[in-house]
């Protein structure tokens, strides 16, 4: 696995792998990787003929409170990780190397970025687009790899690839699961083990919206009020959302006449948590 740390050997490199009509995958990540992210390597390795990983902690997705100090960085064992994947190349720039200290330049999109968690953490969104679209630009993918856990990041950015022309295809893949049910995800590190079990409020929620909705439910806001009785029950969870919304646009849906994302945010102490479901009619 080469590992690059400067913007001009990433895309030399990249240029070079993809010179004689090799496909290229890549997963942009903050590293402290898990199986979620591993699983999504596989799928990059099956797609593509040379797959491509950054590990960049972003700044500018994180609001002046959050845990970007903190977020947890384990770079040997990422490496680790991904070398036993087979993974080709790895991108892993400094803060000074992706943000010149005289940059002014954002990537935003309207609207969007203002739902779901783009509503409760303002600027998010417009973080994940500006780092995203410029590790597009960086390493120049055929193929683009994102988890479902992630649904309203992936939303936007479909938009800001479909907007801005970018020569990428989006490919989603499904949550990875602990056995218990909840969502993989690198800040569950954080959840001490009481809270570990009061976490599972959010798996046990969407559970009960898809059943619900199984048995024929299709109002979006008694499928939300069956979520947050479950949620009820465990008063170390603080919602901080539960919404139904369409999948591309992140607009509240009332009744469900197709694919619509069942979406929950909630701390569990200090530690913020999503996940979500598809339904489907």
């Amino acid at each position: 696995m080469k590992i690059c740390t400067a913007i001009d050997a990433m895309r030399a490199a990249s240029r070079a792998a993809r010179r004689d009509g090799k496909c290229l995958g890549f997963l942009p990540t903050m590293g402290a990787l898990h199986d979620g992210h591993l699983s999504l390597v596989r799928a990059a390795k099956s797609q593509c003929h040379v797959v491509a990983v950054s590990i960049f902690v972003n700044p500018t997705q994180f609001g002046p409170s959050e845990d970007f100090t903190k977020y947890p960085r384990s770079f040997e064992r990422d490496c680790d990780l991904l070398q036993n994947e087979g993974v080709d190349f790895l991108f892993a720039p400094s803060l000074e190397e992706m943000y010149p200290p005289d940059a002014i330049s954002w990537v935003t999109v309207e609207g969007l970025s203002n739902r779901l968690c783009g509503q409760s953490r303002p600027g998010h969104f417009r973080g994940v687009t500006t780092v995203v679209a410029k590790l597009f630009h960086i390493v120049e993918p055929d193929l683009a790899f994102f988890g479902q856990k992630d649904a309203a990041q992936v939303a936007v950015i479909r938009r800001m690839v479909r907007d801005l022309d970018f020569p990428v295809q989006i490919v989603v893949c499904p949550i990875i699961r602990e056995p218990d049910g909840l969502a993989m995800s690198s800040r569950n590190v954080y959840l001490n083990p009481q809270q570990r079990q009061s976490a599972l409020a959010l798996s046990r929620a969407l559970r009960e919206i898809a059943k619900l909705f199984q048995s024929g439910e299709r109002n979006a806001g008694n499928l939300i009020d069956a979520g947050k009785t479950v949620l009820a029950d465990e008063p170390a969870v603080r919602l901080d959302y539960l919404e139904v919304v369409d999948p591309d646009s992140l607009e509240p849906r009332e009744e469900i006449t197709r694919t619509a994302l069942s979406a929950i945010a909630a701390f569990v102490g200090t530690t913020r948590l999503i996940d979500n479901v598809l339904l489907e009619p």
